[in-house]
Order: C-alpha cells, then sequence, then structure tokens
C-alpha cells in the first residue's frame, strides 16, 4: 500500500473519531443544557403565575429575570424542552432554532402571555465547543492537504526512477525544493549522471572488444581456407567457430544489462516461432510443438526469442531421446527433453560458465543468458524432473 493511501486512511479515520466525539459531546451537552434550563425556567414559571393578575409584582419580576413581553411568536421552528397542562391552561418552554434564547408560553385561562428569555452562557458555550471541534477538524483537512502537497514529489521521484530502472539513462528529477527530498532528487541526479557516464563508457569499451576481438577471428577464418591439411583446417574451423560463439555470447550478456527493453506485444506462438528461426535446425521432426491455449505475451521480442533458443538449444543437445516437446498453454511455455536429471542444484546452472557435462558443445553460457532475459521482464524460470523428462517452464504471469 502506497504512503499516500495510507495517509489517507489515517486522515479519514481521524476525521470520523472527531466527529463522533463531537457528535457524542454535543448531545452530550444539549441534555445537559436543556436540564439545567428547565430547572431554571420552571422556577421562574412558577412565580410569573403566582403573580400574573399582580402587574405590577409581575413587571418587577420580569424585569429581574430579565424577560421580555411578546406580543405573539416568531413563528420559526421551534424545539420543545418542556410542556406542561394545569387547571388554569397550559405551560410550554420552546427554544427557536439556532437562537440562543427561550421563549416562555403560558396559556392563562383566556389569556395568552409570552415571554423572552435572555441569551443563555450555557449554550453560548456549547457553541463555542462545537464550533472548536468543526475547527479542530478543518485543521486537520488543512493539515492532510499540506501534507499530500508536501509528498507530492515522491511520486514524481518514483515514477523517474522506474524509468531510469527501465534504462531511460537520460531520466533526471526535476524539483528545486530546499528540504530533504530536493536533497534526494539532486542526489539521485548527480547518481544518475555518474551511473549513465559509466555505463555509455562501459558500452563504447564492449563495443571495440567485440571489434578486436572479431577482426582476428575473421582474419583466421579466411587464413584457415589456405591450409591444405583436411584434418588441420577441421579442427582450427571448430575452434574459430567455438571463439566466435563464445564472443558473442559473453557480449549478449554484457549488453543484457545495458539495453533498454523493446516490449510489444505478440502470440506466444509467434515466440517460439521466432525462437526456432534462431535455430536454423536441419530437421524439423526433432521437435513437437504442442499449443494447447495461445496467449499474449509483452515484452522484447528479440531477447525473449534468444531466451526461448537457448533452452531449445540446451534440451536438443542433452536429449537422450527425440523429439524434444514444446508446450504452449496458459500464460507459460515448457519444453521437455528425455534424458538423465540434473546431477545439481538448477541454480547451479543459472551461473555463467556451468555445463552438465564437460564433453558437451558450448560454453555454459546459454542458461545464464535466460536467467538474465527472465528477470528482466519479470517473469520466471523453474526445473522439475517428471516421468524421465526434464521440464523446463517460463511462467508469463505476474
Amino acid at each position: 500500500m502506497s504512503i499516500f493511501k495510507k495517509i489517507s486512511i489515517l486522515f479519514f479515520l481521524s476525521i470520523f473519531v472527531m466527529g463522533l466525539i463531537g457528535f457524542w459531546t454535543n448531545n452530550i451537552n444539549n441534555k445537559r443544557v436543556n436540564k439545567l434550563i428547565q430547572e431554571k425556567y420552571l422556577a421562574i414559571v412558577e412565580d410569573i403565575i403566582e403573580n400574573i393578575e399582580n402587574e405590577i409584582l409581575l413587571n418587577k419580576l420580569l424585569n429581574e429575570h430579565h424577560f421580555k413581553t411578546l406580543k405573539k411568536s416568531s413563528g420559526k421552528d421551534f424545539e420543545t424542552l418542556y410542556s406542561s397542562k394545569y387547571d388554569f391552561g397550559k405551560v410550554e418552554i420552546i427554544k427557536e432554532s439556532f437562537e440562543d434564547e427561550f421563549i416562555i408560553l403560558i396559556d392563562y385561562f383566556d389569556k395568552k402571555y409570552i415571554f423572552k428569555a435572555p441569551d443563555e452562557q450555557n449554550i453560548i458555550d456549547k457553541y463555542i465547543l462545537n464550533s472548536l471541534v468543526f475547527l479542530d477538524i478543518f485543521l486537520l483537512f488543512l493539515i492532510f492537504v499540506y501534507i499530500l502537497k508536501l509528498l507530492s514529489p515522491l511520486k514524481v521521484i518514483t515514477k523517474q526512477i522506474e524509468n531510469f530502472a527501465q534504462g531511460n539513462l537520460e531520466t533526471r528529477i526535476d524539483i528545486n525544493s530546499k528540504n530533504e527530498i530536493g536533497t534526494l532528487a539532486k542526489t539521485f541526479n548527480t547518481m544518475a549522471a555518474s551511473l549513465e557516464n559509466s555505463i555509455k563508457t562501459r558500452e563504447e569499451l564492449l563495443r571495440d572488444i567485440g571489434h578486436e576481438l572479431r577482426t582476428p577471428i575473421a582474419k583466421g577464418k579466411f587464413a584457415i581456407e589456405k591450409i591444405d591439411d583436411f584434418s588441420q583446417k577441421e579442427l582450427l574451423k571448430k575452434i574459430f567457430k567455438d571463439l566466435e560463439l563464445l564472443t558473442n555470447e559473453l557480449l549478449e550478456l554484457e549488453k543484457l544489462d545495458l539495453t533498454k527493453l523493446n516490449k510489444t506485444i505478440f502470440n506466444a506462438e509467434t515466440l517460439v516461432i521466432e525462437a526456432l528461426g534462431k535455430l536454423y535446425l536441419d530437421d524439423e521432426s526433432k521437435i513437437d510443438v504442442l499449443i494447447d491455449e495461445n496467449f499474449k505475451i509483452q515484452a522484447d521480442l528479440y531477447y525473449l526469442s534468444i531466451a526461448v533458443k537457448n533452452l531449445i538449444d540446451n534440451a536438443l543437445k542433452y536429449s537422450t531421446h527425440l523429439p524434444i516437446i514444446i508446450e504452449i498453454d496458459k500464460n507459460q511455455i515448457s519444453i521437455l527433453n528425455k534424458g538423465a536429471k540434473l546431477s545439481k542444484e538448477f541454480e547451479y546452472y543459472l551461473k555463467p560458465f556451468t555445463q552438465e557435462l564437460s564433453q558437451r558443445d558450448g560454453f555454459g553460457l546459454g542458461l545464464s543468458i535466460v536467467k538474465k532475459v527472465i528477470d528482466r521482464h519479470d517473469f520466471s524460470l523453474s526445473y522439475s524432473y517428471e516421468n524421465d523428462f526434464n521440464i523446463f517452464k517460463i511462467n508469463f504471469g505476474k
């Protein structure tokens, strides 16, 4: 899970908890305030009723409690806090919506009295508390936005690092902030420039080495044709052929670390056909291809076909009984050959210059190249031995 998702989850959890606390506090305050108001105003109402027929005492009482006499209510929505019937009529204490004042309604026989109570400090305190809770939520939201903005360059850095890892050596991060993230971007740019220079130098060196090795090999092959002794001629041809093969495989192995993959989408069948085309088979009956379920692959066709070609080539070399079998089914390609089980752990053969039998042709680089190609594509390579068959399997699922 990304850091942005984690922060978002923590933020929404905080908002939920803060809202729950605010709602719970508001309910408790409402009950407490309403109870206090009822107790206070009920006592005043009793005094008013006792003196309601004495206008002088009634006015004195109203002034003492800062009550105002109203001719009629405002008609706004209200909440009834108290309502009770008496012998003379009815008494109600109501609170109008979004107001801090209370209205006392007294039906006294055929007369109706409406008194407006002053603002209550308890209600003001409640509103202040509610306002602080909402302010806290708002500040939490501002902090969340600020943190996201602060960390947003990490997405840019991650994307550019992925581009660099895919072989785009010219990738740089354009972030000029003066905090730790800016320092990280500058450090990456310095490292990337250094690596780009080192890799380009290595590429030039490989090209020079390839040229310097291939030139004498070509001259040697040309000179061999002038030798009359057939046995000596064939021996030297094999030596130069092996030297050329070793040079090509070494260069291919090194280029895999430097080359940016050219990924396209193609069928598994296309991959196998491309790999077989690189083998130059003299007898197609040596191989059986079984397609149970063709599927799409997104990869570098050139390098992946080299990997499959090397597996097929090894299967042909080490098989004790032909044909070998290539199976295509459900996101995997399997190459089966009949023969003895590998004498060592499979990982041993994935290292350069390791072979099963020293008398076989080759230099033990084939599986190393396969391993590098598979790893570059994030695919997997496995080996098993079942019913006298060596089975090499490439799994293309993530």
